[in-house]
C-alpha cells in the first residue's frame, strides 16, 4: 500500500480526535492535548512504513512517548478538581467521580492500563502494543490494577462514610 499524502490525511482524519482524547485524559490540557497530538502525527509520517494496520493501539503509544517527553522535567499533570471532571459530564454520578479520585490516586502503571481498556476501549491486545509488553504481561497488569482500583475505592468510601 501507497503511503503518501491520501493515506496520511486518512489516518489523520480516521484518529486525530482520539489521539487528542488520550492525551487531554493524561494531561488535562486541551490545547497542550492538541499540541501532542499533532506531533505523534508528525512521527507517524516520518514512521509511516512502521505503522500496523490496526492503526490507533500503534498511535497511542506513539501518543504516549511524545506525553512522556513533554513531562520530562515538568511537575506532574494536576489532576482537575470535582467541578472540572465533571465538566461536560454534569449527569455522572456521585459514583462515577469516585472512580476518577481513586484512579487518580493510584501509580500512573495502573492508571495507564486501566485507561486503555475502560476509556480508550482497547481489546487486551491492543493494550499491550501500546504499552510495549506481551499481552500476557498486559493482562497481569490490568488483574493487579482493578485490585488496587478496588482497595482504593473501598478505602475512598470508607473516609467518606466516617
Amino acid at each position: 500500500m501507497e503511503r503518501g499524502e491520501e493515506w496520511f490525511t486518512r489516518l489523520f482524519a480516521a484518529h486525530f480526535e482520539a489521539v487528542v482524547r488520550y492525551a487531554f485524559r493524561r494531561v488535562f490540557d486541551a490545547g497542550v492535548a492538541t499540541d501532542l497530538a499533532q506531533e505523534a502525527f508528525i512521527v507517524a509520517w516520518r514512521r509511516r512504513d512502521d505503522v500496523p494496520v490496526r492503526e490507533l493501539p500503534w498511535l497511542y503509544g506513539v501518543a504516549r512517548n511524545v506525553i512522556a517527553n513533554h513531562r520530562r522535567g515538568k511537575a506532574p499533570p494536576v489532576v482537575p478538581h470535582e467541578t472540572s471532571l465533571r465538566a461536560g459530564f454534569e449527569d455522572t454520578s456521585a459514583e462515577m467521580v469516585d472512580v476518577l479520585r481513586a484512579i487518580s490516586a493510584l501509580p500512573e502503571r495502573d492508571q495507564e492500563i486501566l485507561r486503555l481498556v475502560a476509556w480508550e476501549e482497547l481489546e487486551l491486545r491492543e493494550a499491550a502494543v501500546v504499552l510495549r509488553c506481551s499481552r500476557s504481561a498486559a493482562a497481569v497488569r490490568l488483574h493487579r490494577a482493578r485490585k488496587r482500583l478496588q482497595a482504593a475505592l473501598g478505602e475512598y468510601r470508607e473516609v467518606e462514610c466516617v
